[in-house]
């Protein structure tokens, strides 16, 4: 159903069962996929890929020119997975020629006066609470939640489970699973109660907890943990996950308390 006050492209594609309220813009070369609401006075400009059944309220502006003076004008694009929710005031804006792209996956919230800019990409099941600010080519795993206020540094990586606290500057990687708090950013123990509610068996969170403590708590370098770590701990998908996160830090990860 689309308001006769809405001007959309006749060149965007819009699937069955959209529904487009007064006063919203929608440019040329968008789609957006079946079941979604797109609220009053939204903006969706070129290169938006829009799935389905996601609620767009009012104020948000998705796949904006990047605010990047290196930006010359290539095609790219922003894509928006299922089940998303972008509330009032939310600015997205699209990738540059390092990515091409920015995403925001699938069951994600962001809310409102959040800001993700170009070529960022957040996982699935992430919740970015009221004005997070995130820069542009930060990477943002899947179920982590970024508490309102915070800002996430350019490049900077926070990985899956990941809780941080509000009004926090990320300027280092955060690693999966942990709590990140304070300042400067610091670990503040793993994220056992989200992991619990995802299902998490308490055997595989005493896991994670040791390998944190190698990590942070006995005294090791990074090289150092990382060396313990895979000689003496049996293999397991998160074990895995934490050591590559590691290993493939570019930033350097969060200290500890007290480093």
């Amino acid at each position: 159903m689309n308001q006769p006050l809405a001007y959309i492209h006749p060149e965007a594609k819009i699937a069955q069962n959209v529904v487009i309220e007064p006063f919203t813009t929608i440019h040329k070369n968008v789609e957006i996929g079946e079941g979604t609401w797109i609220g009053p006075n939204v903006t969706i400009m070129e290169g938006a890929r829009i799935g389905k059944n996601c609620k767009i309220f009012p104020g948000a502006s998705i796949s904006t020119l990047p605010q990047d003076l290196k930006f010359e004008g290539e095609e790219t694009l922003t894509f928006i997975g299922d089940n998303t929710v972008i509330r009032e005031c939310v600015t997205i804006s699209r990738g540059t020629k390092d990515k091409f792209k920015t995403v925001v996956g699938s069951n994600c919230l962001l809310m409102a006066y959040v800001h993700i800019a170009h070529d960022c990409i957040v996982g699935d099941h992430c919740i970015l609470a009221n004005a997070v600010q995130v820069a542009g080519h930060a990477t943002i795993d899947d179920y982590a939640i970024i508490s309102g206020a915070s800002a996430i540094h350019q490049f900077c990586k926070i990985g899956a489970h990941v809780m941080v606290s509000g009004g926090s500057l990320v300027r280092k990687d955060v690693p999966p699973y942990t709590k990140a708090g304070r300042e400067p950013l610091s670990y503040c123990g793993i994220n056992s109660v989200g992991l619990r509610r995802r299902g998490f068996s308490n055997e595989k969170i005493n896991e994670i907890q040791d390998i944190y403590r190698v990590i942070y708590l006995k005294g090791f370098n990074n090289s150092q943990a990382l060396n313990h770590l895979e000689v003496n701990f049996t293999p397991s998908k998160e074990l895995d996950e934490v050591v590559n996160f590691m290993r493939n830090s570019d930033r350097g990860i969060m200290k500890g308390i007290g480093d």
